[in-house]
């Protein structure tokens, strides 16, 4: 395997990534893992990499302002073998071929230290400028990895840097959680060991479950780096830093210990994050290198590492727990508001995403046009993909806003609800302010040509009634949703707009709910008709929820109540004088068209044994 190694001007500006055979690679300031973003000499795209398993092939792009550099002539293209190098700007690019082998059977160490709090904290830094000056940049030189990778990569490079007696590097990673690799107590263990040397024990980590995430070494050597398995067990079972000296001073014999190089000592500092698996970092070196002033007694000389070491797990540990719940953030606000994300965020809420059976309000709101937009737009499906994300995404924002969760999107529609994982006492009424939002912005769209979402309409189906909501399905595929007979009820109310020609229906349940809980200055209702929707055998009326009267002029109070008037003659047929009612409406109102319609297929006569139900053909 080889690797490619960027260093530049300063200590801290490296990395080492690996190179795969046959992957392209882009190498520049602004070109993601690989970027190197501390030369401005080197532009944002600046040679294309490629490794064939042999020789490394680099050229130049064409955008790129610098030249390259390679056996001290300008090229535009180059080959390398490993052990050569390239330089752009102040960054020099070394081929290595070189392997970091966790090793599980290393010699025993001569001593193992393990150090109290009490110790580390008497440690004063013999240089606290420049340690401070790691630390202080530490925050943000890795809340800016783009992952977990990338955030070792920065991590090893700093550590490196601010450790001068440290010439190797590595962060690994233990796999598993507590319920897996751990029992409870021993997860939950704080050992009281003395300081000084301790005897060793059995770590319950299994050994081929640690992974190094990242490794890297101040010198070049030809051999792999084998950090110890044991070490990096022991110190993350035991919670906290371990020091290994496989030789006391000069007198001990020439042994290969951590690596080919000799490294003669080295210490493990675990980063413990609850609900994460630990990482741990690991720093060798040679102590007739390190400039000890007591060469016999290495481990009084490397306090002062392993406290700064220990700082740095810590605000490593602190930043894990921040980006991971970033993410959980992330991909819970897709279903939950900010409002219900900050309650879930409560100590009394973490039982929350249960399921639970509770009372609900369900929109299921459903785009209309779809259809024939695909058939027109055959050639450029990619744009019609992006107009309908739009429309879902204005569907998720207004449910959202109203502190509604998001329960599934089903093609071109999108389910919402209220009731879980907070029981709004005015969910009725938030559901009915988004419901309308979603209509009112759909219409304003339909008179604006150039919008995306133009030529689309909506069709919205409200339902209220008891339902199971929270983590629904197997662990493998489980999702925020709802289930019951109200959702199904919210889905066939929304398809029976597109027969009334009216944008929201709303079950009986919820007209009553809005008729008790909304006032008319937020939502208005008015009954359409009593229906038997088809395969179903309980007939049941549907209303229509309607904007405040400022915000829909086109139909008042007063042209409402005389729609209500000619449904109750109609329900008693008197089809005649409903007929007669129904003709004083605005010639826009298309649900009076409906009834209008059906009036006269029937010659204004109701059938014979009339009930007042109009049975659906369809869906």
């Amino acid at each position: 395997m080889a690797d490619l190694i960027a260093q530049g001007s300063r200590p801290e500006e490296r990395w080492r990534r690996r190179l795969l055979t046959g992957e392209p690679i882009l190498l520049g300031r602004s070109t993601g893992e690989w970027s190197v973003p501390w030369d401005m000499q080197i532009s944002r795209r600046h040679a294309q990499l490629v490794w064939d398993g042999r020789r490394l092939g680099v050229r130049k792009l064409p955008e790129a302002r610098n030249p390259i550099f390679f056996h001290g002539r300008q090229v535009a293209e180059c080959s390398l073998r490993p052990g050569d190098h390239f330089v752009i700007g102040q960054t020099s690019f070394l081929l290595v071929e070189q392997a970091c082998h966790l090793e599980g059977d290393l010699p025993e160490p001569i001593h193992e230290y393990q150090y109290s709090s009490e110790e580390l904290a008497a440690v004063l830094f013999r240089n606290p400028d420049r340690r401070l000056e790691v630390l202080s940049r530490l925050p943000e030189v890795l809340s800016e990895a783009c992952s977990d990778e990338d955030m070792c990569v920065r991590l090893v490079s700093m550590l490196l840097a601010g450790l001068p007696r440290a010439e190797a590097a590595a962060v690994a990673v233990l796999g598993g959680t507590p319920s897996s690799n751990l029992t409870e107590a021993c997860w939950a263990r704080e050992p009281s060991l003395p300081p000084g040397p301790v005897a060793g024990s059995t770590s319950p980590f299994p050994a081929a479950n640690i992974q190094t995430i990242y490794w890297d070494q101040s010198g070049v050597s030809t051999g792999p780096f084998r950090p110890s398995r044991r070490l990096i067990q022991e110190a993350v079972h035991r919670r906290r830093s371990l020091l290994h000296l496989w030789r006391a001073g000069e007198k001990a014999t020439e042994m290969p210990f951590t690596e080919t190089a000799s490294y003669d000592w080295a210490f493990c500092t675990p980063i413990l994050s609850e609900s994460l698996p630990p990482w741990a970092i690991y720093l060798a070196g040679r102590s007739s290198t390190a400039g000890f002033s007591d060469k016999d007694n290495p481990a009084l000389e490397l306090r002062e590492e392993i406290k700064f070491t220990e700082l740095v797990a810590s605000m490593v540990g602190s930043l894990r727990r921040m980006r991971r719940l970033e993410r959980q953030q992330a991909i819970l606000g897709q279903f939950f508001s900010p409002l219900v994300l900050k309650s879930l965020g409560s100590e009394e809420a973490t039982d929350l995403l249960g399921p639970q059976e509770t009372e609900v309000t369900v929109v299921f709101c459903d785009l209309r046009g779809f259809s024939r937009r695909s058939e027109q737009q055959q050639e450029n499906l990619r744009e019609l993909l992006d107009r309908v994300s739009q429309a879902l995404s204005v569907m998720s924002r207004h449910i959202l806003a109203e502190g509604g969760v998001i329960g599934d999107y089903q093609g071109d529609a999108a389910l919402g609800f209220w009731g879980w994982p907070i029981a709004w006492p005015d969910m009725v009424e938030r559901t009915c302010r988004a419901a309308l939002a979603i209509r009112s912005q759909f219409q304003r769209a339909a008179q604006n040509a150039d919008s995306p979402l133009a030529g689309f309409q909506v069709g919205i189906g409200i339902a209220a009634g008891r339902a199971v909501a929270g983590k629904i399905g197997p662990p493998e595929q489980a999702k925020v949703t709802v289930f019951g007979p109200v959702v199904n009820l919210a889905s066939r109310l929304e398809s029976m707009t597109k027969i009334f020609h009216a944008p929201i229906l709303v079950d009986p349940a919820m007209a009553e709910a809005v008729r008790q809980k909304v006032p008319p200055t937020v939502a208005r209702l008015r009954r359409v008709a009593v229906v038997r929707p088809y395969g179903m055998q309980q007939a049941m009326a549907i209303s229509e929820l309607l904007p405040p009267a400022e915000e829909y002029p086109l139909l008042s109070d007063g042209q409402i109540n005389l729609y209500e008037a000619a449904l109750d003659a109609f329900l008693a047929g008197r089809w005649q004088e409903a007929y007669q009612y129904l003709h004083q409406l605005p010639a826009d109102d298309q649900v009076a068209d409906f009834l209008t319609a059906w009036i006269a297929q029937h010659n204004r006569t109701p059938p014979p044994h009339w009930d007042g139900i109009i049975p659906l053909p369809t869906k």
